[in-house]
């Protein structure tokens, strides 16, 4: 029987409004990251990026450098220990297939802004220095960075990434049913470059404790994926390798692979046998990855009411040369309307760039945009209302997973909710119909998708004879309230106050746990936290029925309900035990359990399993100046069970943010002349500040499910996803103007 969480006496913690359990540690300073932890005799690494995107180093003089006071070492692929890359086709957790990029491997340049050198130092501002002491020559060759450039050699990837659907067989005749329809859409969309400019800079601290074995502390979204990319690369032991990450400024999927300062730091520490820190700069952040530049083309035929006929959603995507990088970004259009005449297509174009990687909502951030502006021009041509729309086409089974129906889908309850909050019934269809003094209004709206997962996952609890509860796993806190859900999980479940329990995250010594992100984190270790607290309950029950005169003598253990810190007879409280009573009669300091928890086979068998999302936006545009402000958003989510009223609303919050600058600002600005991003700075490269941000309402409509034993879904994602395209719809009704080009920017209004 599952046990559920109960309670007498108290309200429960999960489904309220908490504050972060982790928030004093980090406002006061506390809370420590990746390159601030203290290491005796510690060295630090700056590195030397390239200044082609194309071509192969020919020579590289260091003695400049070398010859600075305090200046320890200058490592170059001519002189780094031969131990590392010992398996050169490592592929972490997370990468897609290829063979990962090698940091100073050989003379080869893959990317602009590559490292190619690595000064090591008695202090930073030494290194720094001396790094542009270290003079490199080139033999550059023309560089391909535009995946227009290559739309005649797209491909579909061979071998598909582990964990990303490919798009399905095309069902119908999707060419033939758009010929023959009466309304006839095709337009190309584009959405720019973005990087994911999180916070905290990707930092490695690794820490040299002697005979060959290492601490080292990362900036990754999944310490395990770090430890095991250790451990293969440089040919060491698990056990001498311990890898943490308590706390993590931002990562928004920039985080979920080992990048290149970690091999850096690690090679040196191993070289030289002392401690030694590598921390990348904003500029050098632009040398990481990236969401890609994707060509979409969406083509919809429908009849004159407005139910389609023909849906074709085509893709190219630029990727590295040396690794085939995947994401979902047709399904989706797939998977929200019903259609009998469906073609997706997905190809992959190899550009001389950095490998793109995951940045919040991979592929459906992309790929939703072009689908909901698309389903947005379709309203216009046929005169029906967006909303309405969405309606007659809405889909009640998955079609790219052959019809099977959805776990739970409450959309149309996300688009009540959200329109009757928003107010859309006050809409003026017509373009430029709305104003308030010198600025148009527009009204828009979209819909959002997420696949819910769930991955397997470990996760320990133990609870003391004093009555104090430690839950963990190896698993990250992004920032996004982790450590405060879990908390409130162990909590609820053991019947204790969230101050008597502890969580612990990031530490490779702990339960081992998939890297966070793709918002399954929630369902994934939060069950196993939950499963490891019940164990707990049921060792402590089974000592507290054996007690002396026991009021829980003849009670099975389904009949309990835990809370204020005691087992009591549902219904009957007057028959309990504390939990510290019980293990003091038995004599034992403490109880301790592992859980595994896993997706549900049977019901991911049976259904298919999607967050959903809807969007309305209003805008304001100075007629005169072309300047866009989001006045207002509305987000109605339908993600499951709540965990926390306050962290989840504190997600979408993030998601919203992000998809503003998605529609009005990110842009990382390639000069295809040279493969190189000329805006490589937070001066250049805009994101949404304050002033940006207006209001902002979140709903969370009620849905239950089953996908999981907590019945949650995860919200990591939802929030972006179909910000952007409800925004550009805002804008061309308040302007007339379609930009199917993001960001939206003054040239394109004007």
């Amino acid at each position: 029987m599952t046990q559920t969480f109960s309670s007498t006496g108290r309200d429960t913690y999960v489904g309220s409004a908490r504050s972060r359990v982790d928030g004093p540690a980090k406002v006061t300073g506390l809370a420590k990251y990746a390159g601030e932890f203290a290491a005796p005799d510690l060295a630090h690494g700056y590195v030397v990026s390239s200044a082609i995107a194309c071509g192969k180093i020919t020579s590289i003089d260091t003695s400049a450098a070398e010859a600075v006071p305090g200046v320890i070492k200058v490592i170059t692929h001519e002189n780094r220990e031969r131990t590392a890359w010992r398996d050169k086709n490592y592929q972490d957790a997370v990468a897609p297939p290829g063979s990962p990029f090698r940091a100073l491997y050989d003379s080869k340049i893959h990317f602009s802004g590559q490292p190619v050198a690595l000064v090591v130092a008695e202090d930073f501002e030494t290194a720094r220095y001396a790094a542009t002491l270290v003079s490199v020559s080139y033999e550059a060759q023309a560089a391909i960075t535009d995946p227009a450039q290559m739309r005649e050699f797209g491909y579909v990837p061979p071998v598909k990434r582990s964990g990303i659907k490919p798009p399905p067989k095309p069902w119908g005749d999707a060419e033939g049913a758009y010929e023959g329809s009466a309304i006839k859409l095709r337009q190309d969309y584009r959405l720019a470059i973005e990087h994911h400019n999180p916070m905290e800079p990707h930092a490695s601290t690794v820490v040299y404790e002697g005979d060959g074995k290492y601490t080292v502390y990362d900036k990754i979204q999944g310490v395990s994926n770090s430890h095991d990319y250790i451990t293969a690369v440089f040919g060491l032991k698990k056990d001498d390798v311990r890898v943490l990450n308590p706390y993590l400024g931002g990562a928004f999927g920039l985080g979920l692979r080992p990048q290149y300062q970690l091999f850096l730091a690690m090679l040196a520490a191993q070289d030289l046998e002392r401690s030694v820190r590598v921390v990348l700069t904003r500029d050098q952040m632009w040398s990481l990855s990236y969401r890609p530049d994707v060509l979409q083309t969406i083509s919809l035929g429908a009849d004159k009411d407005g139910t389609l006929r023909s849906l074709r959603h085509d893709a190219l995507s630029g990727t590295s040369r040396y690794e085939d990088y995947q994401e979902v970004v047709v399904n989706w259009s797939g998977v929200l309307y019903k259609c009998d005449n469906v073609a997706l297509t997905y190809k992959l174009a190899q550009l001389d760039t950095a490998t793109p990687s995951d940045m919040r909502a991979p592929g459906a951030t992309t790929g939703v945009f072009a689908i909901e502006i698309a389903m947005d021009e379709l309203a216009y041509e046929t005169g029906i209302d967006p909303v309405t729309l969405r309606l007659r086409n809405f889909s009640d089974t998955d079609a790219t997973a052959g019809g099977k129906p959805f776990g739970s889908k409450e959309l149309k309850s996300c688009f009540a909710h959200g329109a009757e909050r928003f107010g859309w019934e006050r809409r003026d269809p017509t373009p430029r119909s709305m104003r308030d003094g010198r600025e148009l209004v527009g009204w828009g709206m979209a819909t959002g998708v997420w696949e819910s997962l769930m991955m397997q996952s470990s996760a320990h609890a133990i609870l003391t004879a004093e009555g104090k509860l430690e839950v963990g796993n190896s698993t990250g806190d992004l920032g996004t309230g982790t450590y405060t859900i879990l908390t409130q999980i162990a909590a609820d479940t053991l019947g204790l106050t969230m101050e008597d329990v502890t969580t612990k995250l990031g530490d490779t010594r702990l339960p081992e746990a998939p890297v966070a992100g793709g918002s399954w984190t929630a369902a994934s270790s939060g069950t196993a936290v939950m499963k490891a607290c019940r164990n707990v309950g049921e060792q402590v029950f089974r000592m507290a029925r054996q007690m002396e005169n026991s009021p829980l003598a003849n009670v099975e253990f389904d009949r309990v309900a835990f809370t204020n810190g005691r087992m009591e007879v549902a219904g009957d409280p007057s028959r309990s035990v504390s939990l510290v009573e019980a293990l003091k009669a038995a004599g034992v300091q403490k109880v301790e359990a592992t859980e595994t928890a896993g997706p549900d086979k049977d019901f991911n068998d049976a259904y298919e399993s999607y967050t959903h999302s809807a969007v309305f936006v209003e805008v304001k545009v100075d007629e005169d100046l072309g300047q866009v402000r989001v006045t207002r958003v509305v987000s109605a989510i339908a993600a499951g069970k709540i965990l926390n009223l306050k962290t989840a609303r504190s997600q979408i919050l993030g998601g919203v943010v992000m998809g503003i600058g998605s529609a009005l600002e990110e842009e990382s600005m390639m000069d295809h002349r040279i493969g190189r991003f000329v805006n490589h700075n937070l001066g250049e490269y805009h994101v949404p500040v304050n002033a940006d941000v207006y209001d902002i309402d979140v709903i969370f409509v009620h849905e239950e499910d089953k996908a999981n034993r907590l019945g949650v879904k995860g919200l990591g994602e939802i929030g972006i996803v179909g910000t952007a395209a409800a925004i550009s719809n805002a804008v061309f009704h308040a302007t007339g103007k379609r930009v199917r080009n993001l960001p939206i920017t003054v040239d394109k209004l004007l």
